[in-house]
């Protein structure tokens, strides 16, 4: 698939949404994408999945790992697309961390998986767990990246299917509440 093609997906499952949003990170934006409008489809699911193990394929994945809600998902997809074990990870007490009999060996080799990044933070969350663990992150995919490229993992390479320049702003510098603009509803976590 193209970026062109996850793109139209998107739009097409109604996953990329125009509003006014309050985002899980705190921001403010125009535009939210609801990954569940589209990851509620198993075959665009699947596919999009393929299309993340595809990027990594050479990467000699040994087990994909995914933050709990929509990584879990994506995790579980992409796993299966690679022949490999696929887990996730969870918040206990505000923090990451594996649960339900989860760990990694000493010297894994990881593929992070999430579904929408826009300031990185759950990702670097998950990653600290895999080292914790003394297994190495080989590599992050992401269905969007919509921090236009600002998301940073170190030296962890990282690819995503469809990336989005969309704006954010704190709630102070929002011109959306300056105009009086109501938040749009949305599916989201209360976070």
């Amino acid at each position: 698939m193209t970026e062109q093609e996850v793109k139209n997906l998107l739009l097409k499952t109604n996953a990329i949404m125009e509003g006014h949003f309050l985002l899980t990170s705190g921001l403010h934006s125009p535009t939210y994408v609801e990954k569940f409008n589209v990851l509620q489809h198993p075959e665009y699911t699947e596919a999009l999945c393929r299309e993340i193990a595809a990027q990594f394929a050479d990467k000699n994945i040994q087990t994909v790992v995914g933050p709990m809600t929509g990584g879990i998902l994506l995790a579980h997809e992409v796993g299966k697309a690679l022949g490999t074990r696929a887990i996730f990870t969870e918040r206990v007490d505000g923090r990451m961390a594996f649960r339900r009999g989860f760990s990694l060996q000493k010297g894994e080799r990881v593929l992070v998986v999430e579904d929408i990044v826009t300031t990185g933070g759950s990702v670097k969350e998950v990653i600290d767990v895999v080292k914790s663990e003394g297994a190495v992150t080989v590599g992050v995919g992401l269905l969007v990246d919509r921090s236009g490229g600002k998301a940073d993992f170190g030296d962890v390479p990282h690819k995503a299917l469809l990336n989005l320049e969309v704006k954010t702003y704190k709630p102070e510098d929002c011109p959306l509440c300056k105009n009086n603009v109501p938040m749009t509803k949305r599916g989201r976590t209360g976070k």
